[in-house]
């Protein structure tokens, strides 16, 4: 049966020296990370699914300590291997308090799980609101998903909305992957909730271009009007999610 020691050794063995730089270059401490890529990643868990698919208490444990290491690979991996439906609020906000500012596991792994929480839209709303940019990031983030997974006729559309004016008021006034995530909400109301698709395009035609300082990487804000109309002229517009989970 899988140990966390175990997985962390085998997280050890498919590191990269080239991963990590890049991983770095993300803002990931090299403390923090073996370097294992998504791909390998991906098939750890697979393998780790298969060995305990009998026993999905002993996978969650696994999960839940695998997160608690702290190194982004782990933590990233237990956000594949979680079930977020089972995890409650207090775990949640473990979960978002403990991401260590990493952008990858505050922005990937820490949404994945929450939207699949019956507590999904209550912990977003309270991560938004946090003076902490990263956990503002995961609330964000994790709007998005709620939004990109649940059909329009279970959504708050007044909430929605007035969220959309929450982020054109204040976009500007965060910075780094808060704003960014903020931009990418807008894209998600207008991808992914019709009844609000033209408001979400108005927000972002006003709101214009979104300056974000990347770092030493390739990655670019998206546009939000070029990326709603991209998704509408693709025929994707409306279409909602079964995950969020990549």
């Amino acid at each position: 049966m899988p140990t966390p020691q175990a997985v962390l050794d085998d997280l050890k063995s498919l590191g990269s020296e080239t991963y990590r730089k890049t991983y770095a270059r993300h803002g990931i401490p090299l403390d923090r990370t073996y370097g294992v890529s998504n791909a390998h990643l991906k098939t750890l868990a697979k393998s780790i699914t298969k060995a305990l698919k009998k026993e999905p208490g002993e996978l969650q444990a696994l999960a839940l300590a695998l997160y608690d290491t702290g190194n982004m690979d782990a933590m990233y991996l237990a956000g594949i291997l979680a079930d977020g439906a089972v995890m409650s609020r207090r775990e949640l906000q473990r979960w978002a308090e403990n991401s260590h500012a990493m952008s990858i596991v505050a922005e990937h792994t820490v949404p994945w799980v929450a939207v699949e929480s019956p507590h999904a839209r209550h912990m977003a709303t309270e991560w938004i609101n946090s003076k902490r940019d990263f956990i503002a990031s995961s609330g964000w983030c994790t709007w998005s998903g709620v939004i990109a997974t649940t059909p329009d006729s279970a959504l708050d559309l007044a909430e929605i909305e007035r969220l959309l004016t929450v982020v054109e008021k204040k976009i500007l006034t965060v910075e780094g992957r808060h704003r960014y995530t903020m931009n990418g909400f807008v894209i998600a109301v207008g991808g992914y909730v019709m009844p609000l698709a033209d408001k979400a395009k108005a927000t972002a035609a006003r709101i214009g271009e979104v300056s974000v300082e990347m770092g030493d990487t390739a990655c670019k804000v998206p546009l939000a009007t070029a990326y709603i109309e991209k998704m509408e002229s693709s025929g994707r517009q409306g279409q909602k999610k079964k995950t969020i989970r990549c």
